[in-house]
């Protein structure tokens, strides 16, 4: 998923993007690295590597690697805002849900509220972005609308020239529809995974390997039907701007190659 800038424009206007320099890339291989390549290996194998030189240290050496674990999603969290001078409701909330983990394996709270962690985190991203379409600062600009993903400029004016911008705005908020749904589904997807997987008592070796196990099987189970359904809403967004503009895709999205 993107993770663009979040905007503090109302639906109805153009973000001003004169004056302001270009938020740097996050780095790809950094983030898959520290929020999942790194737990993942850690949670499997850190008892193996790392219990030598935790035992004298942690009465539980299964907490002690827990801590090791969520600690470089927070690192990264850390890092990357003063690298970036960047952060928004979706990447906060992920360290939320990296910090609530770490305290259910600490505190040994029952697995049970494992599950409904999961499900809660995606669940209240669905319900900010629903809500977020009665405020100036709609969440759907974040994700898919945004100078990042778009040249938002140019389809601003020639929404201005053909008098398209009240229609425009319902496009805005059916594909908002849309993502709420996306939501949704992986706050259902995710309650039912971690419910599956996830069963051993909190604060213990196998508990921490199945959260990896967890976080292996969301892909395919979770993110990959939740973006399913982002691109639908992209796809949506892209044909309503082609017809309220004229403008080809190749006009609209940042990078798209031109055509011949």
């Amino acid at each position: 998923m993107p993770d663009p800038q979040h905007s503090n424009t109302p639906i109805s206007k153009n973000p001003p993007a004169a004056g302001k320099p270009p938020v740097k890339r996050e780095n790809l291989f950094l983030n898959l690295g520290f929020n999942i390549l790194v737990p993942i290996l850690l949670l499997n194998k850190g008892e193996k590597w790392l219990g030598s030189f935790l035992a004298p240290h942690f009465e539980n050496v299964a907490v002690g690697v827990l801590l090791i674990a969520i600690a470089f999603p927070v690192v990264y969290f850390i890092y990357d805002y003063f690298k970036r001078a960047k952060y928004n409701i979706f990447s906060i909330l992920g360290l939320i849900s990296v910090l609530l983990t770490g305290g259910i394996g600490i505190l040994e709270i029952p697995t049970a509220w494992f599950a409904i962690k999961e499900a809660g985190i995606p669940l209240l991203l669905g319900v900010a972005v629903l809500v977020s379409l009665k405020t100036p600062y709609p969440l759907i600009r974040t994700l898919l609308y945004n100078p990042e993903i778009m040249d938002v400029d140019k389809v601003h004016t020639k929404l201005q020239e053909n008098q398209s911008e009240a229609a425009f705005e319902k496009l805005l908020e059916r594909c908002t529809w849309l993502l709420a749904a996306s939501f949704l589904l992986s706050s259902i997807l995710n309650y039912f995974l971690a419910r599956w997987i996830v069963v051993s008592p909190s604060g213990t070796e196998a508990f921490n390997s199945e959260v990896s196990k967890m976080m292996v099987w969301s892909w395919p189970v979770i993110v990959v039907p939740s973006m399913a359904i982002m691109i639908v809403a992209l796809m949506q967004l892209l044909k309503g701007i082609k017809a309220m503009t004229g403008l080809e895709l190749e006009d609209v999205l940042n990078g798209a190659p031109a055509k011949e």
